[in-house]
């Protein structure tokens, strides 16, 4: 269902894209926006080793929850900072792709588990993190994506 990656040798492990999820703040989803236009955003987002998914948060309205409500396929992809060789001018960056499945918790609890979560990639202040809950937490909404296809490959930009 899935295509095979053309450039088989610079395909990435398992292992290392579940590393890029893990440790990379940020990545792009891609959802079927207005019109089946594809829409891109920027997202924060937490891997769950717990359970294989990946979680976002947000608002409770707005053309992303608008799009998952509707269709609820996804991509997303993930890239860590790069490196460059001795010598070459040339940015190495690993990238994951994720498609899978996305859909809103109802559960407030796990809402809520999956934000302090979240946030703890961000910062290690506890206190912080419990007065944005307490101040946005009834507002968050929590989308799990069920990754159905993960790949990887390591990008030479020469």
């Amino acid at each position: 269902m899935f295509r095979e990656m053309v450039r088989k040798n610079r395909q990435i492990s398992n292992e290392e894209c579940i590393d890029i999820l893990k440790s990379e703040l940020r990545g792009v989803l891609s959802v079927l926006g207005d019109d089946d236009y594809p829409y891109g955003m920027p997202i924060n987002h937490f891997y769950n080793e717990e359970d294989g998914k990946i979680y976002i948060h947000g608002g409770p309205s707005g053309h992303k929850i608008d799009s998952i409500k509707r269709h609820d396929k996804i991509s997303l992809c993930v890239y860590d900072k790069g490196y460059r060789n001795d010598g070459e001018w040339a940015l190495n960056i690993r990238s994951v792709i994720v498609f899978g499945r996305a859909k809103i918790l109802e559960d407030y609890e796990k809402t809520i588990e999956i934000s302090r979560k979240l946030s703890c990639k961000f910062t290690e202040d506890v206190d912080y993190i419990e007065r944005e809950i307490q101040h946005s937490g009834a507002k968050t909404v929590c989308i799990e994506i069920t990754p159905e296809h993960i790949s990887g490959k390591l990008v030479n930009e020469a």
